[in-house]
């Protein structure tokens, strides 16, 4: 007589989303914490490698700074471009924004290329790809930090002392940290897929860079005021300058709003990242 075996196994298609976002972030969580010694040797080689072979080596972290702000100033003297009333030294001011603008373009760019740089060891090793992009963008840390030095002296040189509330700068720049991250995981993956991505990337950012009012003051109406009132990128970077130079800003609720959209945009892109990894390495 034929007896139903009642152990029946079902093979069907991994679905992480079943286990619940709160699960799928505490997997994130727990993978990240597990592979901090690995996100601080790929972290250390990028560095090593970024400077190792360079002439002037860690000096282009000063250097390109300098370069963005004498162009600024150099158009704005011949009158091509004003760039509005500013009551503090224009170079503070504007070195000030150029370091959290790199924050974004230098973590963005980095990101974005970690996965194609790593694919031989993406596809020999089995490892987290987030460590791989989270290191790379973490680069652009150390050039922020590296042009406070930077900052330090033109304060120093022009007799003025920054607002106390330059101490908040930790935790002012996690929100753009965040955005940064976020969307970086997610370029990461489409440049794998489509090397076009890396190139427009740069091409992208120097647009980006000119219509947010990093270098100049935002005007008051315009094509400009309007895109500012609606750029993230505009409150997360003129707050905390607003912060360090006057010790108040005008634009809170701005920051507010552009802090919470940040932190969605990098959960939702964390996700995104976290459930299509395994199948990185089948188009890297």
């Amino acid at each position: 007589m034929y007896k139903k075996d009642s152990n029946v196994i079902t093979y069907e298609p991994d679905n992480s989303l079943k286990k619940g976002y709160g699960n799928i972030f505490g997997e994130i969580f727990n993978e990240i914490i597990n592979n901090r010694w690995l996100i601080y040797q790929l972290f250390r080689r990028d560095f090593l490698a970024l400077y190792k072979q360079s002439f002037i080596g860690i000096l282009w972290a000063f250097i390109i700074p300098l370069i963005s702000v004498g162009t600024f100033i150099i158009l704005n003297r011949s009158g091509i471009f004003s760039i509005g009333r500013i009551d503090v030294p224009y170079p503070i001011y504007a070195v000030l924004g150029i370091m959290f603008w790199q924050v974004f373009s230098v973590g963005l760019l980095g990101g974005a290329n970690a996965l194609v740089k790593a694919g031989s060891m993406i596809v020999k090793i089995n490892f987290s790809k987030k460590s791989l992009v989270i290191a790379a963008t973490g680069q652009a840390l150390v050039s922020f930090f590296i042009q406070f030095a930077v900052l330090g002296i033109l304060f120093a040189g022009y007799g003025i002392v920054p607002h106390p509330s330059i101490l908040l700068i930790p935790i002012l720049i996690i929100p753009l940290l965040l955005l940064t991250l976020g969307i970086s995981l997610i370029l990461s993956i489409l440049n794998g897929i489509m090397r076009d991505i890396g190139n427009l990337l740069s091409v992208f950012l120097s647009l980006i860079m000119f219509l947010t009012p990093i270098l100049y003051v935002k005007p008051d109406v315009g094509m400009l005021s309007e895109l500012s009132r609606y750029n993230v990128l505009y409150y997360l970077i003129s707050v905390p300058r607003d912060l360090v130079l006057q010790g108040a800003t005008a634009q809170w609720p701005g920051f507010v709003v552009s802090s919470a959209a940040a932190v969605a945009i990098f959960l939702a892109c964390l996700i995104v990242f976290h459930l299509t990894e395994t199948r990185v390495a089948e188009r890297i």
